[in-house]
């Protein structure tokens, strides 16, 4: 049974801090783009980051870049987003999602539960 599990979410205030993580269980995700997602209540779901699992390429949407970074531990089958410089606006639940390549980048396979990050001003 394929697993995305995310922790390290929290309250944080503006300027802080986090590291969320991802464990990935259950398949082989050697050749899975990971990526990172975030929905804001009253919001549609977007886009945050992704990293090719054994390329190491990274996208990142143009609200995060320069304070987000989205890393891998292929042998712990981990993924990671360091959260730096918070803002209020980046307030969400954020969720670890998986894609194979054939069908990234438009469709993700398998997603977390969710994590929920609250950024006070």
């Amino acid at each position: 049974q394929v697993q995305l599990v995310e922790s390290g979410g929290g309250l944080v205030q503006a300027g802080g801090s986090l590291r969320l993580s991802c464990a990935a269980s259950g398949r082989t995700f050697s050749s899975y783009v990971m990526g990172w997602f975030r929905q804001a209540p009253g919001k549609e779901r977007e886009f945050v980051a992704s990293l090719t699992w054994s390329g190491g390429t990274t996208v990142y949407a143009a609200s995060v870049k320069g304070r987000f970074t989205i890393s891998r531990d292929n042998a712990k089958n981990m993924v990671y987003l360091q959260m730096n410089g918070l803002k209020p606006e980046d307030t969400a639940v954020y969720y670890c999602a998986a894609s194979n390549p054939d069908h990234y980048p438009t469709f993700y396979d398998y997603w977390g539960q969710g994590t929920q990050v609250t950024v006070s001003s």
